[in-house]
């Protein structure tokens, strides 16, 4: 027995036939109305299984019930949409500030004994001046790339 069961108002089956008919909205958006409708349980809905609408739009059996959950719970437009991150997955190594000094430190002459700052010496300068615990130097690399100004 399917503990949410979908059952789609006339204007919304037809919007969803019309954007699939269409095909100008993202996969994610078109596959999620091919689900919802496979999955419709009104009168003349196909009512499928999840795992036959999964085999039939290729998406796990995971998606079906995820898409099935979030149209009976939060509606059509949740059920279409991507769910929005509570958070990011991790925390950034180096701050707004942070990463102000970093640039403002690679635009100073380097270390004696030293022609140019390398991606290297700077983490290792980031982590002596305390600004974070630890950096790589691939981070370093990164937040330099994104700036466009000469450090030369």
């Amino acid at each position: 027995m399917k503990k949410y069961l979908v059952t789609l108002t006339a204007e919304e089956r037809q919007q969803l036939c019309h954007w699939i008919a269409v095909g100008k909205a993202s996969a994610k958006k078109l596959t999620h109305a091919c689900i919802l409708l496979k999955a419709d349980v009104n009168a003349g809905g196909p009512d499928w299984t999840d795992t036959r609408i999964a085999e039939a739009v290729e998406v796990s059996v995971a998606t079906v019930e995820r898409v099935r959950q979030r149209f009976v719970e939060q509606g059509l437009t949740a059920a279409l949409s991507r769910q929005p991150q509570a958070q990011p997955r991790r925390e950034r190594p180096l701050d707004g500030r942070a990463e102000a000094y970093l640039l403002a430190l690679a635009c100073t002459s380097p270390p004696q004994a030293r022609t140019r700052w390398t991606v290297q010496l700077l983490a290792d300068k980031v982590v002596e001046l305390q600004l974070v615990e630890a950096v790589s130097d691939e981070t370093v690399r990164r937040v330099l790339k994104k700036t466009s100004s000469s450090r030369g």
